[in-house]
């Protein structure tokens, strides 16, 4: 399993320093990579997110991070498709140029209506939004005189120089639904849902499993991006968290796989969505998760991002050495 964190780009503790140094630290730690979240007109989660606007933009900020850095994974989870598809082909290609193949494009649907709305892209739907999206990626980075003429892009004889060659991005399907996981099988190389529980995690894993034998393709990268927290004790661990926000969350996405109750009442139900704890507390929620699947785990700490690098610090010296000898 890799291991990686979110970047502190957004919310009231985002600032460039904080971000550059803590990227360094953990590069020096051992993790294998950060990510980034994306939005064009922001608007915090409601139920468990301080109410702040501050947000850097998501490919500026791995930019960054990839000039400061030599060795870590620059991932979006998820880059959400209100860009022109052209212009996002050129930004990972030349970053693909300066970084070489450190980049991973998760992209997903999103959550919010009026940023699509916003650069009239209002009532596409999205996941084929997402599809279509890499769909010109692979073609622009692969081809010359490219034209494509579904709506809501309509271009012809486009090239780029210099391409991706050999450093192309993987490109990952974000999100939580059945669909999701099966878009993923079939035309992407990961999967990666965020915050997810764990026995719905299992069956959208079990879902991929089979299309991609199906297909007869390599099964997806499985990638997710839990709500963290470590402290010497479990009470001061939980202590940073929302719980009630993260359970009124968690009830509120479709699809889900409910617990026996039929709703998500208590913290032990907010597995998968939530690692937290001791290091040992950590240790065993992740190797639980690594077992259903996930080959990718970054670690969401922006309930606590006061107190980022002496989280990670914890996480590096004292998790993934031994996460490494499971």
């Amino acid at each position: 399993m890799q291991t990686g964190l979110l970047l502190p780009h957004f919310g009231e503790h985002a600032a460039p320093e904080k971000i550059i140094d803590g990227s360094k630290l953990a590069e020096r730690l051992g993790f294998d990579s950060v990510w980034v979240r994306d939005h064009l007109i922001f608007e915090p989660h409601g139920e468990f997110e301080n109410p702040d606007l501050t947000f850097y933009e998501a490919l500026t900020v791995l930019t960054a991070i990839g000039a400061s850095t030599d060795r870590l994974r620059l991932g979006t989870g998820a880059l959400i498709p209100f860009r022109h598809p052209i212009n996002l082909a050129h930004i990972l290609a030349t970053m693909a140029e300066f970084f070489g193949p450190r980049v991973i494009l998760g992209m997903g649907a999103g959550n919010f209506d009026h940023e699509f709305d916003a650069v009239g892209l209002g009532g596409v739907p999205r996941p084929d939004l997402v599809i279509d999206n890499f769909d010109i990626l692979r073609r622009i980075w692969n081809e010359d005189g490219v034209a494509w003429g579904k709506a809501p892009f309509d271009f012809s004889d486009v090239s780029l120089t210099p391409k991706p060659v050999g450093k192309q991005p993987p490109l990952w399907y974000c999100g939580t639904t059945p669909k999701s996981a099966r878009l993923a099988a079939w035309s992407c190389d990961g999967w990666m849902p965020g915050r997810v529980g764990i026995e719905t995690l299992r069956a959208r894993v079990a879902t991929m499993h089979e299309e991609s034998a199906s297909r007869e393709r390599p099964m997806p990268t499985v990638g997710i991006i839990p709500t963290a927290s470590i402290a010497r004790t479990r009470e001061e661990a939980l202590s940073r968290i929302n719980v009630e926000g993260l359970l009124t969350w968690a009830n509120n996405s479709r699809f889900w796989v409910k617990p026996a109750s039929g709703s998500f009442q208590t913290v032990d139900d907010l597995a998968g969505v939530l690692v937290y704890g001791t290091a040992d507390d950590v240790l065993e929620q992740v190797a639980e998760l690594r077992d259903v699947g996930v080959d990718h785990l970054a670690f969401d700490f922006r309930l606590s991002f006061p107190l980022w690098e002496e989280q990670m610090q914890m996480l590096g010296e004292e998790v993934l050495p031994k996460l490494a000898t499971l």
